[in-house]
């Protein structure tokens, strides 16, 4: 079965950087859409960066977007996110997500996504 293991969460300082990792297993990797998701506490879950199948195209969510970089390596079917000038606003559980079926217009929706990891907890300090 499709298996997704975050890991790279960790406590840091504000304007410090930090990169995730999804290693995923029982699925064709480049045949899945895969995301991070964050959620912290009380809040939603919310969209960080989204790749479409293939990586043909990268999506970010506003908060994030010149700060975090998503990318995949196919080779290796592991999901990275590389997380700079990190705010405290960034703290909470980074989730990976993948989906082999989901379209564009619901990516933003944590609830469309058919897979995911157990997460791993990202706090900023100020």
């Amino acid at each position: 079965q499709v298996q997704l293991v975050e890991s790279g969460g960790g406590t840091v300082q504000a304007g410090d950087s930090l990169t995730l990792s999804c290693a995923a297993s029982g699925l064709t990797f480049r045949a899945y859409a895969l995301a991070w998701f964050r959620q912290a506490p009380g809040a939603e879950r919310e969209l960080v960066a989204v790749s479409s199948r293939n990586g043909g195209s990268t999506s970010y969510g506003d908060s994030v977007k010149g700060r975090f970089t998503l990318s995949r390596e196919n080779a290796k079917n592991t999901l990275y996110l590389r997380m700079t000038s990190l705010k405290p606003e960034d703290s909470g559980v980074y989730y990976c997500a993948a989906d082999r079926s989901i379209i564009v217009s619901s990516w933003y929706n944590h609830k469309n996504w058919n897979y995911w990891g157990q997460g791993t907890q990202v706090t900023v300090s100020s």
